[in-house]
């Protein structure tokens, strides 16, 4: 009894001893965060980097691939995104052991996934859709219907939905499943309330899609590169990877390659011209004046250094200089918030589908902070107006009747005879 009685104080002394040692240990990660885990001091940096590497070279030639092909393609690709990001998001705060207890719960996720991409998409490429179908009698019927009732279908797939989830509530079982109905919602508002704005991008120009995602990539190989040789300030906690040095070489680098490269992509109108329709054919258009070169006279001290006397700058090129000032300064915060959320969860990255990268999420932060930007810039600052002949042609086409649309033709064509005989 009296070593029983003895070892009890023992094993409560040992208790404490340990979770003192634990704390210690917890209290060391902030010194690690201040310059421990900087990538000059890793000692596997250089296969590290070789890795990363590889995988960017393949991404970005795949990449330049699908721009090749046009906007359908591209929007395909963004689709494939949006689908790996949800993957990886909602088995973030999956449990395998509640999981076993709800079969087709996984199910009901995706169903409002899709729900929630054909809501998004019908909105976004209705008019092209209407545009490529009108030749066709029967298809131009069926997808105006669609269209029009296009709201009402989402509606009621979503209600089919929230009806499967509250008939499959157990006891028991509450507190997990409402968690995971509130996840999924968040989910589809990360993933598509800000990737929808990429979509509307690319038919607005594959130019405004482009840019704005290589500056992403530049700011993002730059600042690991000089990170990687010249990282020694660590620059915020949320990530310590992430140097001053890399953040403000970053910066330089990337509105110098903004003002270049909206140079070199504004002359080729496969990029500059908006796609009206889903058809992959050749884009011929009048580029507008932002695309219309103009030459500017350098100052007599610059031609005494450099040969050039003149240069040729598109109007578009002192618009991507704040796209690139956003790339570089705003945009990395998307970045901050992905690290800590992933500490909130205790987890490296989102996944391991990139090698050296991560998941498709841990590429995708910035790009959506992006994406959002660049649209309301080009809507406030580039877009001639808010109606457009094609806006005007889609609620003739899809809300009047064909006698309806033969009166307008008509009554149209008598004003337009009155106007010219009054001129």
């Amino acid at each position: 009894m009296q070593k029983e009685n003895n070892s009890a104080p023992q094993s409560a002394a040992t208790v404490r001893i340990r979770h003192r040692k634990r704390s210690n240990e917890v209290n060391s990660e902030p010194s690690k965060a201040n310059g421990g885990d900087l990538l000059v001091n890793d000692n596997n940096k250089y296969k590290s980097m070789w890795i990363r590497t590889y995988s960017t070279v393949w991404m970005i030639g795949g990449f330049a691939l699908i721009v090749y092909m046009g906007h359908l393609y591209i929007t395909a690709m963004v689709v494939v995104i949006q689908i790996y990001m949800a993957k990886e998001l909602f088995n973030l705060l999956r449990k395998a052991h509640e999981d076993r207890h709800l079969p087709g719960f996984r199910l009901l996720n995706w169903h409002f996934f899709f729900t929630a991409m054909v809501f998004v998409y019908g909105r976004l490429l209705s008019q092209p859709l209407v545009n490529t179908v009108t030749s066709d009698k029967f298809w131009y019927q069926l997808v105006s219907s669609l269209v029009k009732y296009h709201m009402a279908i989402c509606y009621f797939s979503y209600i089919a939905g929230f009806m499967w989830f509250i008939l499959t509530l157990k006891k028991k079982m509450y507190k997990y499943q409402f968690g995971q109905y509130a996840w999924t919602h968040m989910i589809l508002i990360v993933v598509f309330a800000q990737s929808s704005f990429t979509v509307a991008n690319i038919f607005e120009g594959i130019f405004w899609f482009l840019l704005p995602a290589s500056l992403i990539v530049i700011n993002d190989i730059f600042a690991y590169i000089f990170g990687f040789f010249f990282g020694r300030t660590p620059l915020i906690k949320l990530s310590p990877k992430k140097t001053w040095e890399g953040f403000i070489g970053a910066s330089v680098t990337t509105i110098i390659s903004a003002f270049l490269l909206a140079n070199i992509m504004g002359r080729f109108q496969w990029l500059t011209c908006p796609r009206k329709d889903l058809s992959t054919s050749w884009l011929q258009c009048d580029p507008g004046p932002l695309f219309k070169p103009e030459i500017h006279t350098l100052p007599g001290w610059i031609s005494q250094w450099f040969p050039w006397k003149e240069i040729s700058v598109l109007p578009v090129q002192w618009h991507a200089l704040c796209l690139g000032l956003f790339a570089s300064i705003i945009a990395p915060f998307g970045g901050f918030f992905a690290s800590g959320f992933k500490r909130a969860f205790k987890i490296k990255d989102f996944g391991d589908s990139i090698p050296g990268h991560g998941g498709i999420t841990d590429r995708m932060d910035c790009q959506m902070v992006m994406a959002v930007f660049a649209y309301i810039y080009h809507q406030s600052f580039i877009s001639r107006g808010s109606i457009s002949v094609e806006m005007i042609l889609e609620l003739i086409l899809t809300n009047l009747t064909l006698e309806e649309q033969q009166t307008l033709f008509t009554k149209l064509g008598q004003i337009l005879q009155e106007r010219l005989g009054h001129s």
